[in-house]
C-alpha cells in the first residue's frame, strides 16, 4: 500500500486559497495545530472555515485567512469565547454561519454520505432559522407529517485533523475520551490530511473501536509531536493552559511576531524559551 507520509509544509502546498477547509478537533482539544501554523507560514487566504471552532479559528481569523466561518461556536474552553475569534467578528473581517452543534455534525454526514441534505429537529423552535434565513425545512413524506430542518451537507474541499498514533498508509487512531467527529471532516473532503503525535508501524494489537480515521478516507499523514498543542492531545498531554492564556491575553501582531515567525522546531523552541522565563 502507499506511503502516505509527509511533512506540514507539503500537506499545505497541496491546499490553496479560496478553498472550502474542514478542521477537526473540538474546542481547544486535539486541534491539528502544526498543520494550522504550517498554514498560517503560507500565502493562503479567503477560506471558508468549517470547524467546532477553537485555536484555529483564532488564529486564522486574526491573520486575515478567513472569509467566511461556518461553525456551532469558537472556545477554549477554559476562556469560554475565542478572544482573537471575537475581536475579528466584532471588526466584521469574515461572514459567519452559526449552527446548533448537532446540525453541524449531520451537515458532516450528509457530506460524507454525499447527500445533498439530511432532516434534522435541531435547529426547531431557536433563533437559528432567523439568523439563516436560507435555511429550509422539509415535511415527513409519510403519516407522520412531521417538519423537520433540511440541514445542507457540509461539503469540504479539504480536511486537517491530528489523532494520537497513525500509520503510513492513512489509518488514525485516537486513544482520548472523544473522537470529536475526525473520522467525518476526513469522510466530508475531497482530500484530508491526518496528523499524529507518532506514526507506528502496525494497529495488530489495538482495540477496534479507537481506531477512528480509515485510510481510504485520508490524502495525506504528518507525524507531529506535540502537534496539536496548545490544546490537549489526551493521553499523550493537556492543555497548556499558562500558554493558552498567553495567546488569549497577547495582541495578535507580538504574538505571532514571537511564535510563529519560523517553522515547527523554531515554533516548540520559542514556547519551551517562553515557560522558562515564567519559572
Amino acid at each position: 500500500m502507499t506511503d502516505k507520509t509527509m511533512t506540514p509544509e507539503e500537506a499545505v502546498s497541496r491546499l490553496h486559497s479560496g478553498m472550502t477547509l474542514g478542521i477537526g478537533g473540538w474546542g481547544s482539544r486535539r486541534k491539528p495545530m502544526a498543520l494550522v501554523r504550517a498554514l498560517l507560514r503560507s500565502e493562503i487566504t479567503d477560506l471558508t472555515v468549517v470547524a467546532y471552532g477553537g485555536p484555529d479559528v483564532g488564529m486564522l481569523a486574526a491573520a486575515g485567512r478567513i472569509r467566511k466561518l461556518v461553525a456551532p461556536f469558537a472556545t477554549l474552553d477554559s476562556i469560554p469565547l475565542e478572544p482573537h475569534f471575537r475581536a475579528a467578528r466584532q471588526r466584521g473581517a469574515f461572514a459567519l454561519t452559526e449552527v446548533d452543534e448537532a446540525m453541524f455534525m449531520w451537515g458532516l454526514h450528509a457530506a460524507a454520505n454525499r447527500l445533498p441534505f439530511l432532516p434534522v429537529r435541531a435547529g426547531l423552535g431557536s433563533d437559528v432559522m432567523r439568523v439563516n434565513p436560507g435555511l429550509k425545512t422539509v415535511t415527513s413524506p409519510y403519516e407522520d407529517g412531521e417538519t423537520f430542518v433540511a440541514m445542507p451537507a457540509l461539503r469540504l474541499d479539504a480536511a486537517l485533523v491530528h489523532v494520537n498514533r497513525a500509520d503510513r498508509v492513512g489509518n488514525g487512531q485516537y486513544l482520548g475520551p472523544d473522537p470529536y467527529f475526525d473520522d467525518l471532516f476526513c469522510e466530508a473532503a475531497d482530500h484530508a490530511y491526518l496528523s499524529c503525535e507518532r506514526l507506528v508501524d502496525s494497529f495488530a494489537d489495538a482495540v477496534p473501536q479507537t481506531l477512528l480515521v480509515k485510510r481510504y478516507s485520508v490524502t495525506g499523514v504528518v507525524e507531529t509531536p506535540n502537534g496539536a498543542h496548545f490544546s490537549s492531545c489526551a493521553p499523550d498531554y493537556g492543555r497548556d493552559e499558562p500558554f493558552q492564556k498567553l495567546y488569549a491575553t497577547t495582541p495578535w501582531p507580538q504574538f505571532a511576531e514571537r511564535f510563529l515567525h519560523g517553522d515547527e522546531k523554531t515554533y516548540r523552541s520559542a514556547v519551551q524559551i517562553w515557560h522558562e522565563e515564567q519559572r
